[in-house]
């Protein structure tokens, strides 16, 4: 699980991956719950209990159930996109380049999310629920921006971060 970062870093992976996967969750999480409650009128339970649904059989997910299934698929979603991102970091230096400045990672954040939200909503949801997408709407189009800030944002500055801790820490 060890690779190359630089001439003269070796990373383990799992120094990158858990800050940056916490942060994402946690933060998306709350996000999620603000905007649905506050500007949808969702209660936090409908919101996570819809999460769930997205489950072959989710739909019979009901109560506490349904909310502890739809977070559980949130921080499990928040790994995948998580690990991703480290591991395009881990092997394009490119990549690695650009966020090492402010402007890059915000470049790079400004197209990840919009990028998590277009395969989320017109490949991952549409497989897992067998319906296909629904492109436009209000809700889309703030789910579509709200990653940015909501999403990348943390994602990518964490990521950024730990990557400038362990450069001067040399391991």
């Amino acid at each position: 699980m060890v690779n190359r970062m630089s001439a003269d870093a070796t990373v383990d992976i799992r120094r990158v991956l858990v800050p940056v996967w916490i942060v994402t969750a946690v933060w998306d999480g709350i996000c999620a719950s603000l905007l649905s409650i506050l500007a949808y009128g969702t209660s936090f339970s409908a919101l996570w209990r819809g999460v769930a649904s997205a489950l072959p059989g989710g739909a019979t997910f009901e109560g506490n159930t349904g909310v502890v299934v739809g977070l559980a698929l949130h921080v499990a979603v928040a790994l995948t996109w998580s690990a991703v991102f480290v591991m395009a970091l881990v092997f394009v230096p490119r990549l690695r380049n650009a966020v090492r400045t402010s402007g890059g990672a915000l470049a790079i954040a400004t197209a990840y999310g919009p990028l998590i939200w277009l395969a989320m909503s017109l490949v991952v949801i549409p497989l897992a629920t067998g319906r296909p997408p629904r492109i436009g709407g209000a809700r889309w189009w703030v789910q579509i921006v709200a990653h940015i800030p909501f999403v990348t944002l943390p994602l990518v500055f964490t990521a950024r971060r730990m990557l400038e801790r362990l450069d001067r820490s040399g391991s």
